[in-house]
């Protein structure tokens, strides 16, 4: 089974007749839309060459009898507050028997937390954190209205996750709302919009797919998932070091798009099975001077050494992962704990390296001593706890500044040895 068919099976394990992948699929939508309502809203992001496939959309939802009742502007990137607020107020006013969103993560993400607010009402801090939406719904006696989500890049797997991430613009600060009731019912991903995607969002997803991956495999040690993890990294990672060069070198690769998105989907998978942890927290706090990928992909190495002692099985896979790519040059077999970690990563670097990223903070424009503080301190913040508990290494708010303090400062000035283990 080549890497390509293992994927695929394993999202049709996953996600079964309700998710519609490939290429050319847009034209499903219809069907699907009309299994569940046939008054629909459309909220679509903005790009070059969006009119073309929302005009495939909305023949297709024509053709099953599907009336758009409203048209709504997507999120901007990290899904500001403010972009929630709106796309609430105009799901008020349509009240649309299904919702279709059409965009990257964070369009669909603030589509997620406005119907919470559609539906729901009340202030939008009252459902970050974990169930506090399927609390209320049980509460009141209420169902969100179903939600098709369609994707446009091979990144966040947002498509199909329990994940709304919602970004105050005026703080710097990403909060979550985790919770099974947001998962959209129906997800679809259509390779070809892919295609045009420029050089920096192609590696910014496809590197976030692979902090999906890694983060889930680092915190399942021990636990009964820990067996799947590792299939799911052994195809997702090797798809993303295999083929985003050959993306960068010829766009519209066909082959090589579809492997992003298989990657990218089965970090989606991935953090439904388990949770993401220290290098996603610490991404939180950076939203102002780094993409979500950008920002996981630097601090992956310098967690991944944090975690060593405890993460022994996962070194040893990615380790060979790694070296099988090339990335790893030297004889790895014998070398355990924080040296093999050490060199892992060591290989992140070099693969951040190769496609243009920075590999520490101190080298991306407008980080600060501030952005240190503000991610200490959102790490203390009860709305994040599940990222500090889901760590392999668990932190408290009392231990955050012993332990992951020297953490960002290894990653500001690119030193490993700074790190602190426990």
């Amino acid at each position: 089974m080549t890497d390509f068919d293992k994927a695929r099976s394993l999202l049709k394990e996953f996600k079964g007749d309700s998710y519609l992948f490939g290429n050319g699929v847009l034209s499903g939508v219809g069907k699907v839309a009309a299994s569940v309502g046939k008054k629909a809203a459309l909220i679509f992001t903005q790009f070059p060459g969006v009119e073309g496939y929302v005009g495939k959309i909305k023949s297709s939802l024509s053709e099953s009898g599907v009336k758009i009742i409203a048209e709504i502007k997507g999120a901007e990137a990290n899904a500001p507050r403010e972009d929630v607020f709106r796309i609430a107020d105009e799901l008020k006013k349509a009240n649309p028997e299904v919702i279709i969103s059409f965009g990257g993560g964070s369009t669909i993400d603030a589509v997620k937390a406005a119907e919470v607010l559609h539906t729901l009402g009340g202030k939008l801090d009252d459902y970050f954190g974990v169930g506090f939406v399927t609390e209320a719904l049980n509460k009141g006696g209420r169902k969100l209205t179903p939600h098709i989500a369609i994707q446009t890049a091979a990144s966040s797997g947002a498509h199909f996750t329990k994940y709304s991430n919602i970004t105050d613009v005026a703080t710097g600060q990403k909060k979550l709302i985790i919770d099974m009731a947001v998962t959209p019912q129906y997800a679809v991903f259509d390779y070809t919009v892919t295609y045009d995607a420029p050089p920096g969002l192609t590696c910014e997803g496809a590197l976030d797919g692979i902090a999906h991956i890694i983060e889930v495999l680092y915190s399942a040690v021990g636990k009964p998932y820990y067996g799947k993890m590792e299939e799911i990294a052994k195809t997702g990672i090797k798809l993303v070091l295999d083929y985003l060069p050959a993306v960068l070198k010829k766009p519209r690769d066909v082959k090589a798009r579809e492997a992003l998105c298989l990657a990218t989907d089965l970090g989606g998978y991935s953090i439904m099975i388990g949770g993401t942890n220290g290098a996603h927290l610490t991404s939180f706090s950076l939203v102002d001077i780094l993409s979500h990928g950008r920002a996981c992909t630097i601090m992956e190495p310098y967690y991944t050494v944090f975690f060593a002692p405890v993460i022994e099985g996962p070194l040893r896979l990615l380790g060979k992962i790694y070296k099988d790519a090339g990335l790893i040059k030297t004889d790895i077999s014998k070398l355990k704990g924080l040296e093999l970690s050490i060199a892992v990563a060591e290989a992140m670097f070099e693969f951040a390296k190769k496609i243009g990223f920075p590999t520490r903070l101190g080298d991306v424009k407008g980080f600060s001593q501030e952005h240190i503080r503000r991610a200490l301190a959102a790490a203390k913040d009860p709305a994040l706890r599940t990222k500090l508990q889901n760590m392999p290494v668990p932190l408290t708010a009392d231990t955050v500044d012993e332990y992951m303090g020297p953490i960002l400062e290894a990653a500001r000035v690119g030193d490993l040895t700074i790190i602190k283990n426990v």
